[in-house]
C-alpha cells in the first residue's frame, strides 16, 4: 500500500511540474526574433549618411515604411520607392525641416 501511494505521490508532482512550465494564454502573441521591435532613433541609427544601413531583401511594405518612420518622430512622410538594394526612400519633416530619410530591412533610419 505504501509504495502505490508513493507512486501516486510521484506521478502527480511531474504532473503539477509539467503544467506549471506551459503557457496556455491564447492572448500571449508569438514572438518573431527577426521582427524589429521599434524604431531605434538613436544618434547612430538616425544618422546623415546611408553608411549605417544594410541592403537586404526587405520584408516592409511602402505603409509599414511609412509607419516606422512616423513612429520615429518623422512627419510628412511621402515619395517612399523601394531601391534595388531593399532600401525604403524617400522624404519626410522633422523639428520643421525637410530631410530625405532612408530604412534599411532592419528597421534602421537614416535621415539627410
Amino acid at each position: 500500500m505504501k509504495l502505490a501511494s508513493l507512486c501516486a505521490a510521484t506521478v502527480l508532482a511531474f504532473t503539477v511540474g509539467a503544467f506549471a512550465q506551459t503557457s496556455t494564454d491564447p492572448a500571449a502573441p508569438a514572438s518573431d526574433p527577426a521582427a524589429p521591435m521599434a524604431p531605434d532613433t538613436s544618434a547612430t541609427k538616425t544618422s546623415p549618411s546611408d553608411e549605417s544601413l544594410e541592403p537586404g531583401a526587405n520584408s516592409f511594405t511602402e505603409a509599414q515604411a511609412k509607419d516606422w518612420l512616423e513612429e520615429a518622430g518623422y512627419t510628412d512622410v511621402g515619395g517612399l520607392v523601394q531601391s534595388e538594394d531593399g532600401i525604403w526612400r524617400g522624404h519626410a519633416r522633422r523639428n520643421g525641416t525637410d530631410v530625405n530619410v532612408a530604412v534599411d530591412y532592419k528597421g534602421t533610419i537614416s535621415a539627410d
